[in-house]
């Protein structure tokens, strides 16, 4: 009887151990944060497969969105509302590069990185306008292997 007891107890540990819960990472939109006016705080997200991220808008007047090609094959693209919190499902390895639509030529813009780079050459050859050029080469150097 205790020995049924014990392998029950060992069970529910490895059991709960592998269904970890997932967690959810905060991003603020603002008009003015630390690295300057109109960005997103934290703008490089690293994250694991299974998670979420929010994009809070703190200030008005702006936006979440999935830059095209810039996400692992076979993901979904987002496109969040003006002034309106939205939250992704993390659902593959590699980069996400993400836009404020209204700001993306202002260099408003983010990373999200869950687990490895697998598609991060892909990401570095997409184009961007005006200074968010500058702001996805920094954040894709901080995700290279």
């Amino acid at each position: 009887m205790r020995r049924m007891a014990l392998v029950a107890v060992a069970l529910a540990t490895c059991l709960a151990a592998g269904t970890a819960a997932a967690a959810d990472h905060e991003v603020r939109m603002l008009n003015k944060g630390a690295k300057g006016f109109m960005v997103f705080e934290p703008d490089f997200i690293p994250v694991a497969v299974g998670d979420t991220v929010t994009f809070v808008p703190t200030d008005k007047s702006h936006d979440a969105e999935s830059v095209p090609g810039m996400a692992p094959a076979g993901t979904t693209p987002f496109k969040g509302k003006i002034s309106e919190k939205v939250t992704v499902e993390i659902g593959a390895e590699g980069v996400y590069g993400i836009k404020c639509t209204p700001h993306y030529g202002m260099g408003m813009v983010a990373l999200i990185v869950a687990g490895k780079p697998v598609n991060l050459e892909e990401a570095k050859a997409v184009k961007h306008p005006g200074k968010a050029k500058k702001a996805f080469e920094a954040l894709l150097s901080q995700a290279a292997p």
